[in-house]
């Protein structure tokens, strides 16, 4: 299949699905591995077409007026706070490494975002392009 008609099946599948010019950043994961794209792939298309995101998983963005929706956890275990620091690129934590936490240690995604929020650690790299 060519690039051009996989990314006119890609811009359809995310036509259909987006709401008021916006899609749920899990939206997003959904029609990318149903199109079999990369992520970034998705996030760039949308840009394309002019089609945001909203309520990222990590709760940094698309939340109405406040923006982000993450708050700082009350306390970080040992296991996770070292997992945070072993995953850090260039001082600030990728967000697919954020996601690979979360997996690993069985934990929210937005759990993982709070821990960093209380350590006072970025998280970087939106696997779609956000940010």
């Amino acid at each position: 299949m060519s690039e051009q008609i996989q990314n006119q099946k890609l811009i359809e599948a995310i036509q259909k699905k987006a709401a008021g010019g916006a899609l749920s950043c899990a939206a997003v994961f959904v029609i990318a591995k149903e199109q079999r794209v990369a992520p970034e792939e998705a996030g760039r298309t949308l840009d394309l077409i002019e089609i945001s995101i909203e309520k990222c998983l990590l709760g940094l963005f698309g939340y109405g007026p406040q923006k982000k929706i993450v708050r700082p956890a009350e306390s970080v275990s040992a296991e996770l706070e070292k997992a945070i620091s072993a995953n850090l690129t260039d001082g600030r934590l990728p967000c697919v490494k954020a996601w690979n936490i979360a997996d690993t240690l069985h934990l929210s995604k937005m759990d993982v975002a709070a821990a960093c929020e209380k350590l006072g650690m970025k998280i970087s790299r939106c696997q779609l392009g956000a940010f």
